[in-house]
C-alpha cells in the first residue's frame, strides 16, 4: 500500500495527537504546518461522525488560499477515493459527508457570514498575517456540535513576524514555555508546538540548499524569525532598524528634581486608552545606576530627550480591548497615581486625542477631566501629522543608538510593559508604508506620537527648576 503521507517524528506528531482544544503550531519556516493543519481535520472523516464533521480553514485572503487549496488536492485526492472539491466554492466533501471550507476572513464583521454556523473544527493558517485577535475570537462563538462524542478543536499555525506578531505572542508565546499548558479564567486550555525545519527530512531531502536561503534573507529580523523561530523581535514594522531593546529600555532611576515631566493620553473606551508619564532630559546628568564596587552610574541624556517612567494602560487584559472607564475615573485615578508617585503638582498637562475636546450631547470628555485637576493639551492631528509623528518617533528611537547622541532620543524604563509589548512590532500599512496599520494595537504607539509632535515646542523650554 503507498503511504502518501504520514506526520514525521516531532512536532507534526505532537500536533495532530495533542488533546489539547486550542493549539498553535509555531516555528521556522519549514517543518510542514500546513501539511499537519489539514491532516489534523482529514484524520477524523471516515470515522462514524460523516455530516456531523464539519470544518472550516481561515486564511486572511482568497488569494492567499492558493497554497492551501494546492497542497490539499495533493494530499486528499490520493488519500480518500471519492473525495470531491468544489472548486467555485472551496469546499472539501468526504464520500461519508465530512466537509472542510475553506474560506478567508478579514475583518471582525465577516464573522456575521457565520454566526450561528456549527464547526467542530476550526483552522487558521498563518495566524500573525491578522493584525489583532478580533476575528480568531468571535469564530470561538461557532466553535461546537450537538454531536455526542465529537472533537472540538481550534487550530492554527503561525510563523513569528508579521502585522499580528504582538497579540499571537502575547496570548500564545508569552504565558508559557512550548508545550507547557496555559489555562484561562474558564479553564479552557491551550498550548504551543513549536516546529523546526530540520525535523522535515522530505524538505530537507528535496531542497538541501533550503536552509542557505533562509540564511541569505538580508533583513535580520526575518532571519532570526524564519531560521530561528525567534518571538524577541521587531517584526515588519515601522520601527525595524531603529528600536533596540538592550538601548531603549532602562531600568528605573531618581528623575532628577530639575527634570521636568508631563503626560500623555490616548482616549478609548471600547477600544484600550493609554496615559504615559514622561521625563525631560535636561542635558544633566542622572544617577541611572550603582557599580558593583557600589559607586553611582552616571549618563547624561541628550538635552530634549524623552524617558517613559510610567503608564496607565486602560484594557480588558485583552489585546486591543478596552476596559470602558468613564473620563471622570481615568482622570481621578490619573491624580491617584502622581501621588503614589510622588508626583503631585509636578506633573505638566501634556497632549492627548484631539478628540476629548469634542463636545457631543453636550458632554465634553476634556471638560470632566479638568473638573478632577486633569489638564490636557490639544494633539497634533492635523493633515500629514500622523505619518510626521511616526518618522519623528522613528528619529527618536534612532538618536538613542548613537554614542554620544546627537539629538533628543527616546527611552522607556523596563516597568512600562505596554509600551515594550505593542509599541516595537507596530506593522506598517500595506497601502501607505508611511503609516502604521490602523488593525493593529497602536493606542500607545499614538500617545508616544502625540508626545513626540509636542516636543519641539517644550524642547527649548525645559525648565531649570520646579
Amino acid at each position: 500500500m503507498e503511504v502518501v503521507w504520514a506526520p514525521q517524528w516531532g512536532s507534526q506528531r505532537s500536533f495532530l495527537a495533542c488533546p489539547i482544544y486550542e493549539v498553535l503550531f509555531e516555528g521556522t519556516r519549514g517543518p510542514g504546518k500546513t501539511d499537519a493543519l489539514l491532516m489534523d481535520f482529514a484524520q477524523h472523516c471516515g470515522h462514524g461522525f460523516g455530516p456531523y464533521w464539519r470544518g472550516v480553514l481561515f486564511r486572511e485572503t482568497y488569494p492567499q488560499l492558493a497554497d492551501v487549496v494546492a497542497k490539499s488536492k495533493r494530499l486528499f485526492f490520493r488519500m480518500f477515493p471519492g473525495v470531491k472539491f468544489n472548486s467555485s466554492d472551496y469546499v472539501w466533501t468526504w464520500p461519508t459527508g465530512e466537509q472542510l471550507f475553506l474560506r478567508h476572513m478579514r475583518v471582525e464583521d465577516d464573522y456575521w457570514n457565520y454566526h450561528g454556523h456549527e464547526y467542530p473544527w476550526i483552522g487558521w493558517e498563518e495566524l500573525t498575517n491578522w493584525a489583532n485577535s478580533a476575528c480568531y475570537d468571535s469564530m470561538k462563538a461557532c466553535s461546537r456540535s450537538a454531536h455526542p462524542g465529537m472533537p472540538r478543536k481550534y487550530r492554527s499555525t503561525a510563523n513569528p513576524y508579521g502585522v499580528g506578531h504582538a497579540w499571537v505572542k502575547e496570548y500564545f508565546i508569552d504565558p508559557a514555555p512550548p508545550g507547557g499548558i496555559i489555562e484561562d479564567q474558564n479553564g479552557l486550555q491551550r498550548v504551543r508546538i513549536k516546529g523546526f525545519y530540520f525535523e522535515n527530512k522530505a524538505l530537507m531531502s528535496a531542497d538541501p540548499t533550503y536552509v542557505a536561503k533562509l540564511m541569505s534573507i538580508s533583513d535580520p529580523n526575518k532571519r532570526k524569525a524564519w531560521l530561528g523561530a525567534d518571538w524577541n523581535i521587531v517584526s515588519g514594522g515601522m520601527f525595524d532598524g531603529v528600536y533596540r531593546e538592550e538601548v531603549h529600555v532602562l531600568r528605573p532611576f531618581e528623575i532628577p528634581p530639575r527634570w521636568r515631566i508631563d503626560r500623555s493620553f490616548d482616549w478609548g473606551s471600547s477600544r484600550p486608552f493609554s496615559v504615559g508619564w514622561w521625563a525631560v532630559a535636561d542635558g544633566t546628568e542622572a544617577q541611572v545606576g550603582i557599580d558593583p564596587d557600589g559607586e553611582p552610574v552616571k549618563r547624561t541624556f541628550f538635552r530634549g530627550s524623552l524617558i517613559r517612567v510610567a503608564e496607565w494602560y486602560g484594557w480588558s487584559g485583552k489585546a486591543n480591548e478596552g476596559c470602558r472607564m468613564l473620563a471622570s475615573e481615568i482622570a481621578r485615578g490619573i491624580v491617584k497615581k502622581e501621588k503614589e508617585m510622588g508626583w503631585a503638582g509636578r506633573v505638566r498637562p501634556g497632549p492627548a486625542d484631539s478628540s476629548i475636546f469634542d463636545t457631543q450631547n453636550g458632554v465634553c470628555i476634556a471638560d470632566d477631566m479638568a473638573r478632577a485637576q486633569v489638564n490636557w493639551e490639544r494633539a497634533d492631528k492635523s493633515p500629514g501629522s500622523r505619518r510626521n509623528g511616526w518618522e519623528r518617533l522613528r528619529d527618536y528611537f534612532n538618536a538613542g543608538l548613537s554614542h554620544p547622541m546627537e539629538s533628543p532620543g527616546i527611552f522607556t524604563f523596563d516597568t512600562c510593559r505596554q509600551f515594550i509589548r505593542t509599541v516595537p512590532s507596530l506593522p506598517r500599512d500595506e497601502k501607505d508604508p508611511d503609516d502604521v496599520d490602523t488593525g493593529a494595537e497602536d493606542h500607545v504607539g499614538d500617545e508616544c506620537r502625540y508626545r513626540v509632535l509636542m516636543q519641539p515646542r517644550i524642547a527649548s523650554a525645559v525648565p531649570l527648576s520646579m
